[in-house]
């Protein structure tokens, strides 16, 4: 199959998946299964075309994110609510620093993507079940504290096929924020979270590619970008309106599936 279809079915893939909690990651090692991208070169475009996804969340949120467009107290909200983001990245920065090489070396494969697309459904399932007490209906009320705890929360998502945006979704909520504004905060989380992951990836092994895998990657960043651009417009009108236990619920029924395919 040419590189560069497979680099856009992998953009597709990256794009509808990044901000669902469904494990982006999960979905993208279990195409890879079907597509045989080769190593290293996979590794890195699995993390690279992310950034492509990010890009989305800076365009979709300008307004919010951009305190150049605000002034007087609005512009340090916005200055605030990026300093308590940077914060709540830091214990990912710390631990997958510790433990991201092992982590990759030992879990990255189909089994352990099945059991953490499972667990993570029922989880969902469960809290949303859940008569939960909303403190947090903004992510202009998150505190440092709170930023922090989410952010601890999120490294259970060095476990591929958890789910970053699950993880960060579901700490926000057991931590008392309403569903709209712990979708938002994962949302913000992930810009500097992927833009460090992407960075250190690109250092590591951009060195080693060849014009193709350009190539490829550009296409795979551009697909990305566009369609996680409408994921997150649809995503945010969804959870104005209903739950995640639809998400919980494909999960676990994909999650066995994989767990089939591995058994065999």
């Amino acid at each position: 199959m040419d590189l560069i279809f497979k680099s856009a079915i992998m953009g597709v893939v990256e794009g509808i998946t990044e901000f669902l909690p469904i494990s982006s990651t999960g979905h993208l090692i279990i195409v890879d299964q079907f597509l045989k991208f080769e190593k290293p070169f996979a590794d890195m475009f699995e993390i690279v075309i992310q950034l492509g996804a990010i890009l989305s969340v800076i365009v979709y949120f300008h307004r919010r994110l951009n305190p150049l467009v605000h002034d007087g107290a609005k512009r340090k909200e916005t200055m605030e609510l990026w300093k308590k983001t940077i914060a709540g990245v830091v214990p990912a920065l710390l631990i997958g620093g510790i433990l991201g090489k092992k982590i990759s070396e030992h879990l990255f494969n189909p089994f352990v993507v099945s059991i953490a697309l499972i667990v993570g459904g029922v989880l969902l399932i469960v809290i949303e079940s859940m008569h939960k007490k909303e403190k947090i209906l903004s992510v202009v009320e998150i505190t440092y504290g709170f930023a922090i705890a989410v952010g601890f929360i999120q490294c259970l998502a060095m476990v591929p096929g958890t789910s970053r945006s699950a993880a960060t979704i579901i700490g926000a909520m057991l931590l008392g924020a309403n569903r709209s504004t712990a979708a938002e905060f994962s949302f913000f989380l992930a810009i500097p979270t992927m833009i460090a992951a992407s960075a250190y990836s690109l250092m590591k092994h951009a060195s080693g590619m060849s014009v193709p895998e350009m190539e490829a990657l550009a296409v795979g960043f551009v697909v990305s970008f566009l369609v996680a651009w409408a994921v997150i417009a649809a995503f945010m009108s969804y959870i104005r309106k209903k739950d995640f236990k639809p998400f919980g619920y494909y999960r676990i029924v994909l999650g066995i599936i994989v767990l089939i395919m591995c058994l065999k």
